[in-house]
């Protein structure tokens, strides 16, 4: 299973990337997830879980880390790595930055703005860049002015991080964009794309915004293609890995169809529905399995499953709406169940 995710997800998500560039560049994201698993002595100790802290034990149940690369145009999954709840994003990313292609763009939040990595993302290709924001603990030297809130910066290197990798400078350089949004606190992006000229300060300002993307792309899958279960069904690691695999491989074949029935209509990916696409393409998998199914037919129905994919063009987005961070429903005031060595015996 992770070898035929792996390969055809190389394929499909490198010719979309290649179909949707920005500025002759392929635009990828990352971001991580986690996965809730049956609690099973074997997935626990496997994957463990998050503290509650205070005593309290681990959360109710075991979770996996999961971490994804992303061709954002179309949200279709080029790369995969997930591991145990401990390790985490930053660590599973430094395998996900080998299957980067030449002459691209990652998007990425500030949680990955690691020196070793993304000077590595750089040097380890030919025309190979990252964007992100900078946090609020990030040094920063002013080196020159490119345009208006827009400058050539050194980065000025962590003590921790120049005493776990004393190969690398003191200072790097990036370029600096400031920028802030009607009802958001001010924001600097920092980016390897250092050419004012080539790559514009206000469209990288609206590119970094297609970071979300990602985020989408599993509510699309957690949210509706697993129906919010409350885990996924395998209580053995094993089980738990070939699932997730096939969860991905699943996940990529419905973005596939959607992104065919895209180009036909010539839309972008994105302006054909997930949730009802997801329908067409369940609907047509019970009819090509069903006992009497002629294998003759299958060719005929997925003409028409495209025909029918293109029918779900939603309108274009609209850019303005902005919504603050807040939860739907609070914590239940009954205590929680937690796992008992009882239970696990």
């Amino acid at each position: 299973m992770a070898y035929l995710f792996a390969t055809t997800a190389a394929a499909w998500a490198a010719k979309s990337a290649d179909r949707h560039r920005w500025r002759g560049l392929a635009l990828y994201g990352a971001d991580g997830t986690t996965l809730r698993v049956a609690d099973t002595p074997e997935n626990r100790e496997a994957f463990g879980g998050q503290s509650a802290g205070a005593g309290r034990g681990e959360s109710g149940y075991p979770l996996v880390r999961v971490l994804a690369l992303m061709a954002l145009r179309s949200h279709l999954l080029s790369a995969l790595r997930f591991a145990d709840y401990r390790t985490g994003e930053v660590t599973l990313a430094e395998e996900l930055w080998r299957e980067l292609p030449d002459d691209s763009l990652t998007i990425v939040d500030r949680n990955f703005l690691v020196a070793d990595h993304l000077t590595s993302l750089v040097r380890s290709g030919n025309n190979r860049h990252w964007l992100t924001r900078a946090k609020s603990t990030t040094r920063i030297k002013p080196l020159r002015r490119l345009g208006k809130k827009d400058q050539l910066v050194e980065i000025e290197l962590s003590d921790q991080t120049r005493r776990a990798h004393p190969e690398l400078p003191a200072v790097w350089q990036a370029r600096a964009i400031s920028y802030q949004r009607k009802g958001f606190a001010p924001s600097v992006l920092l980016t390897s794309l250092l050419d004012p000229e080539q790559y514009p300060a206000a469209e990288i300002v609206a590119l970094y915004h297609e970071r979300w993307e990602i985020e989408i792309g599993y509510d699309e899958i957690k949210t509706h293609m697993l129906a919010r279960q409350e885990t996924i069904r395998s209580k053995t690691p094993q089980g738990v890995r070939q699932e997730i695999w096939g969860i991905a491989i699943a996940y990529n074949l419905v973005r596939l169809e959607m992104e065919r029935a895209a180009a036909e209509a010539k839309v972008e990916p994105t302006r054909i529905s997930f949730v009802y696409a997801l329908s067409l393409v369940c609907r047509e998998w019970q009819r090509a399995t069903a006992p009497r199914a002629a294998i003759g037919n299958i060719p005929r129905d997925l003409a028409t499953l495209r025909l029918n994919l293109k029918r779900l063009v939603l309108p274009p987005r609209r850019p303005g709406r902005a919504f603050p961070r807040a939860v739907k429903l609070k914590m239940s005031s009954y205590p929680r169940k937690r796992p008992s060595a009882a239970a696990a015996k």
